[in-house]
């Protein structure tokens, strides 16, 4: 029995008194299947996320194109967010990397968009934000 397995069957036996081998089986069948959640790939990406948003520009620049519902070009992005447009070019990089802007050039403009995760992630702080 593991030092885990061990741990598990004391605080079994505090929650529901007479705690069997069978108890902490299923238990620790059901934490199996809980611990699916922390798939690296999968927390590493979503890290990335928040690591990106975790920047007032960039946070700004996310903002901004989730309300605009279509592109926006650096330059109008840059008449809104008080940064340079070299620093704003390296915000949307970034956020193009993490998935939370898509790009594309049109001419010679450089067109962002908000992607459905960025549209996620803004929709669920606006609603932390009302939410008291």
């Amino acid at each position: 029995m593991t030092n885990a397995t061990v741990r598990l069957k004391r605080y079994l036996e505090d929650e529901i008194g007479d705690c069997q081998p069978a108890d902490v089986d299923e238990r620790i069948t059901e934490l199996d299947a809980l611990e699916t959640v922390l798939d690296d790939d999968r927390i590493g990406k979503e890290v990335a996320i928040l690591a990106a948003l975790a920047n007032e520009t960039r946070f700004k620049l996310v903002r901004l194109l989730v309300a605009a519902d279509g592109e926006l070009c650096v330059c109008e992005l840059n008449a809104m967010v008080d940064a340079s447009e070299s620093a704003i070019s390296h915000a949307l990089s970034r956020l193009n990397d993490t998935g939370l802007v898509t790009r594309r050039k049109d001419g010679r403009w450089r067109k962002y968009r908000a992607t459905n995760v960025a549209v996620a992630v803004v929709t669920l702080l606006d609603g932390t934000a009302t939410d008291e």
